[in-house]
């Protein structure tokens, strides 16, 4: 691993930092310093300014709207963009630009790259994702809502969880079983459906910081058009997982940055509370510190191997092990930190019931236990651990796999 970048990514980056103090406000010291009414307006702006440069959709292909930029100038945006605490795009952009056009992109016909691309990116469409159900969770394959086309239609039944942003969507991309008598992984499809619609039901789910970031979706038999099947009736599942690679995005050294910063402020809690004089807190601070180190070489030997050629695969999970466990310990210390004023919320907010605070959040009990709260699904969530290690010792460690017990379609195991 080189952990330096070239001369022409350094230069980018100064083009970067140019854009950057050209079009920020004096004295900006990042999102999280803002109110939530000014939080949702100034996104608003920042992404029409970022359509307008076309540095909204930067790894798409220029004649999709994007910039064609390279790996290593989309890691440089990134990392700079982090550092400034402003976003990349607004809260559903990580499912309109960097899953599902990127998967257009690859998969889409010359129709469909043709109406959802320029939609997407004027913020017309706005999507979200469904994937998981109830019963449907690490198995994503033994999902169960249906698809059944009906003339120039598919007629959608089920139910989807856990959707990330769905009350702020009137697009998803969802998962069907289009043919129950095929064998689990083979009989599904990945379908375009307006939320809009009188078939569909989206319900809040609040979790226990009283935040809602997460949605259950109810179809009853709503509508999407025959034509709206992505790459091919009943190949879901490949097309399913082209979209989960792309889902780690370019935030292979952004998820250090951003930790890194979450980190210094809990130091400077702890300082000014007078608890870095408590040799245990000292040491678990210092513990901390290597594990966001340890991140950020990761994420930099992800982008080193990805210049030479290889392509990110199974070893996502060992990230996925490392900031979630992480994640949970550094906020438990938070709360010990804090200590009895953590008992009596007080402050503003976090901006997000999930993950890190933003950059230039000011320190309130109230934040630090919401983000304590996000923290605990963080082993669950985009693949739980338990899922996460199989997937390490079988694919990265070549351990032998563990025995499948399901066989037959999908509808036999179902009976069975």
């Amino acid at each position: 691993m080189d952990p330096r970048y070239s001369p022409e990514a350094e230069q980018y980056r100064s083009h970067v930092r140019d854009f950057l103090a050209a079009n920020l406000p004096a004295g900006w010291s990042g999102l999280g310093a803002l109110e939530s009414a000014e939080r949702r307006d100034f996104v608003g702006r920042w992404r029409q300014l970022l359509a307008a440069e076309r540095l909204l959709a930067v790894a798409w292909p220029r004649e999709y709207g994007g910039s064609g930029l390279s790996l290593i100038e989309r890691t440089v945006l990134a990392e700079e963009f982090t550092k400034a605490g402003v976003p990349l795009g607004n809260d559903n952009d990580i499912f309109s630009i960097g899953m599902l056009g990127h998967t257009l992109i690859e998969w889409g016909t010359p129709e469909q790259k043709d109406h959802f691309l320029p939609r997407i990116l004027s913020g017309e469409h706005v999507w979200c994702q469904g994937y998981s159900e109830p019963n449907s969770g690490s198995d994503l394959a033994s999902l169960a809502t249906r698809a059944e086309l009906d003339g120039d239609e598919w007629v959608i039944n089920g139910q989807k969880i856990w959707t990330s942003q769905g009350h702020n969507a009137n697009w998803i991309f969802v998962l069907c079983r289009t043919a129950p008598d095929e064998r689990k992984h083979k009989g599904i499809s990945f379908l375009l459906c307006p939320l809009d619609q009188p078939g569909i039901e989206v319900r809040p789910i609040v979790n226990a910081a009283n935040h809602h970031d997460f949605n259950e979706v109810f179809f009853t038999d709503a509508r999407a058009a025959a034509a709206n099947v992505v790459g091919g009736v009943n190949n879901g599942w490949t097309v399913a997982n082209t979209l989960l690679a792309y889902e780690r995005g370019d935030d292979a050294t952004v998820i250090g940055l951003r930790h890194r910063d979450e980190w210094d402020r809990l130091v400077a809690a702890a300082r000014e509370r007078g608890r870095l004089d408590d040799a245990t807190i000292r040491q678990r601070l210092a513990h901390a510190y290597c594990k966001v180190e340890i991140m950020r070489y990761q994420g930099m030997r992800l982008i080193t191997d990805s210049l030479r050629g290889y392509h990110q695969g199974p070893e996502s999970s060992l990230n996925k092990l490392l900031w979630s466990h992480y994640h949970q310990a550094l906020t438990e210390l938070a709360l010990d930190v804090i200590g009895v004023e953590a008992t009596t919320l007080d402050g503003r907010d976090a901006a997000t019931g999930v993950g890190v605070d933003d950059l230039g959040s000011p320190f309130s009990t109230r934040g630090w236990f919401t983000t304590f709260m996000g923290a605990r699904p963080g082993t669950i969530y985009s693949g739980s651990s338990e899922i996460q290690r199989n997937i390490v010792g079988e694919r990265v460690l070549g351990l032998p796999r563990e025995p499948r017990v399901e066989e037959g379609s999908w509808a036999q195991s179902r009976r069975a």
